[in-house]
C-alpha cells in the first residue's frame, strides 16, 4: 500500500452476502488497510460477517422505507470516516472500483491526483460470464483473469469515490448538493453476472428479500433467479463463437460527460437505464488486459 497519501476509507452494507464480503475486504484492505475498512451488517445470518478482520457495525432490523433508511445509516458511517480520512468509497458487495493500473498503483494514489474534487464516479462495466468458454470462478484466484467480457451501465457510473460530506442519494447514484464527473481512469468492475451459478444464488438471495419487506422492490431485485439466468443466457447468445474478436472497453470522453446530470434541487446524480434494459441494449466489450490482476 501507498505512503504518504491520502487516507481514504471504504463502507459497505450487507445482508448474507457470502463469499463476497470476503472478496470485498481482502480487496479493499489490500488497496487502503483493514482499519479503514467498515462493513454494516443488516442482520446477517449466514455467518459471513462474523470473521472478516475489519470494522463490523452490526444494526437493528431496517422498518418502514428501507432505502432511505440504508441511505442514511451509509451517509453517517461515511461521515464518521471522513473525520479521520481524507475520502470515502461507499461499494456494494460486489462492485470493485480500480484506477487504472497503467497510471495509478492504488486507489490512494488516484485519491491524490484528484484532491481538488468533491467526488469522483466510476465507470461501471458490468462483468459478464461467457459460458460457454469461462469455467465457474474459482474466488480464490483473480476475477478478472477468469472473465473477458463487460457491458457498460451509464445508470450506475456513481459518485462512489467522495471528499466531502455531502450524503449520497438517489440510491448513492448521485450526491446531493455537491457535483461529480464520470471519470476516465477510474473504472468499477460489478460482479453480480460474472458467475452463472453466483447469479443464481443472488438473485434468489435478494427476491426473498423483496418479498420480505419490499426493499429494492423496483431494482432488478424484483427477477427471479430464473428470470437473471435467463437474461444472462440471452446475452450470451450475442457473443460469438469468439469472445476474443469483441472490441476492448475504452471511454468515449463525450459520453461520459453526459452521465452526470444536475437538477434544480441540487441533486447531481447518474442517468441511464435501468439494469436490466441497459444489459438487453448494451454492446459487450472485452476487459483490457492490463486490468487481469486487478480484482
Amino acid at each position: 500500500m501507498s505512503k504518504g497519501l491520502p487516507r481514504v476509507a471504504a463502507v459497505t452494507m450487507v445482508r448474507n452476502e457470502g463469499r463476497m464480503i470476503h472478496k470485498w475486504v481482502d480487496y479493499y484492505g489490500a488497496q487502503l488497510g483493514v482499519d479503514s475498512l467498515v462493513v454494516v451488517d443488516d442482520n446477517s445470518d449466514d455467518g459471513s460477517t462474523d470473521a472478516l478482520g475489519c470494522r463490523v457495525e452490526r444494526i437493528a432490523p431496517i422498518t418502514g422505507d428501507f432505502e432511505p433508511a440504508r441511505m442514511k445509516i451509509v451517509n453517517e458511517v461515511g461521515r464518521r470516516l471522513l473525520r479521520k480520512h481524507d475520502a470515502v468509497i461507499f461499494a456494494d458487495a460486489d462492485e470493485f472500483i480500480v484506477p487504472d493500473p497503467a497510471r495509478y498503483d492504488d486507489l490512494r494514489g488516484f485519491a491524490a491526483a484528484r484532491l481538488d474534487r468533491q467526488a469522483v464516479g466510476v465507470m461501471c462495466l458490468n462483468v459478464v460470464h461467457h459460458v460457454a468458454t469461462e469455467e465457474a470462478l474459482d474466488f480464490t484466484r483473480p476475477v478478472l483473469a477468469q472473465r473477458s467480457l463487460v457491458k457498460f451501465i451509464p445508470l450506475f457510473c456513481k459518485p462512489a469515490l467522495k471528499f466531502v460530506a455531502n450524503p449520497w442519494a438517489a440510491a448513492s447514484h448521485g450526491l446531493a448538493g455537491a457535483s461529480f464527473a464520470v471519470d476516465p481512469e477510474l473504472f468499477m468492475f460489478h460482479l453480480k453476472f460474472a458467475d452463472r451459478d453466483h447469479l443464481a444464488e443472488i438473485a434468489a438471495h435478494r427476491r426473498s428479500m423483496v418479498e420480505l419487506d419490499g426493499r429494492a422492490s423496483l431494482t432488478s431485485w424484483q427477477f427471479t433467479s430464473d428470470e437473471m439466468l435467463d437474461l444472462l443466457d440471452r446475452l450470451n447468445e450475442e457473443v460469438g463463437p469468439d469472445p476474443a474478436a469483441v472490441d476492448e472497453f475504452a471511454p468515449s470522453p463525450d459520453r461520459l460527460a453526459e452521465i452526470a446530470t444536475t437538477f434544480p434541487n441540487g441533486l447531481t446524480r447518474a442517468t441511464g437505464a435501468r439494469m436490466v434494459p441497459a444489459m438487453e441494449r448494451r454492446p459487450f466489450k472485452r476487459i483490457p488486459a492490463r486490468f487481469a490482476q486487478a480484482v
